[in-house]
């Protein structure tokens, strides 16, 4: 017995096959944001100051980089998944969801990709 209706057996419309891959990284990401972020806000706590010389220089050490790095970019692919359920829940016009979707995709490239340059940057030096 089929859930489906007869139009949309004919029309062939149906799942996308792509929902579960969708929902599995946004959990997944979710999960490794929590040590991540945790991580970071007692590293950035325990600096005897927030100035920006004690900031750099934590900054430039490998381990701090590195998880700080990985933390931008996770950021980043969740921020993205969860902005694409939003438009494709609530944009409905063909030519609007997709240029929404280009846009955001080109925003948070964008700007994931300032952040992880800037990281790299302070990093390896000028």
């Amino acid at each position: 017995m089929s859930l489906r209706s007869p139009m949309g057996r004919v029309l062939g419309m149906g799942s996308a096959k792509d929902g579960t891959g969708h929902w599995w990284a946004q959990r997944v990401t979710s999960v490794a944001l929590v040590p991540l972020t945790l991580w970071f806000l007692v590293a950035l706590l325990t600096l005897p100051a927030l100035d920006y010389v004690t900031v750099k220089s934590w900054l430039a050490l490998p381990l701090s980089s590195f998880l700080t790095f990985l933390m931008l970019a996770v950021s980043a692919y969740h921020s993205y998944l969860g902005t694409t359920v939003i438009v494709e829940d609530y944009v409905h016009t063909a030519g609007l969801k997709v240029a929404t979707l280009l846009l955001l995709r080109f925003l948070h490239v964008l700007v994931a990709g300032a952040g992880l340059f800037a990281i790299l940057r302070i990093a390896f030096g000028p």
